[in-house]
């Protein structure tokens, strides 16, 4: 039924940089939202980035200038560039694959990478 698998989490220090990769199977890219969501401790979980089909992306605020979403359709894997990282971005960052015509739970996840990002 498909399955995302995450890498590229790890320990930076601020103002440092990180690429997270999603490699997706048995998922298609076409009938999919693809994107990223994070969560820290004490925190509800935050939108990061989206990606459709078309490469029509969507940000949330807190990452506007400073994050980048982009899909490899040839490598089925979608990626997250962080730069200009801070400590408030340290989370566990999960992507999913939302398909476009069911509802939001019937959303895919990844087991989650973490990011820590140190002062």
């Amino acid at each position: 039924q498909g399955q995302l698998v995450e890498s590229g989490g790890g320990l930076v220090q601020a103002g440092g940089s990180l690429r997270l990769s999603c490699a997706a199977s048995g998922i298609t890219f076409s009938d999919n939202v693809f994107g990223w969501h994070r969560q820290a401790p004490g925190k509800e979980r935050e939108l990061v980035a989206s990606i459709t089909n078309g490469g029509s992306t969507n940000y949330g605020d807190s990452v506007k200038g400073r994050f980048t979403i982009a899909a490899d359709n040839a490598k089925n894997t979608v990626y997250l560039q962080m730069n200009s990282l801070k400590p408030e971005d340290t989370a566990v960052y999960y992507c999913y694959a939302a398909p476009l015509v069911l509802p939001r739970r019937y959303a895919r996840w990844g087991q989650g990478t973490q990011v820590t990002v140190s002062s």
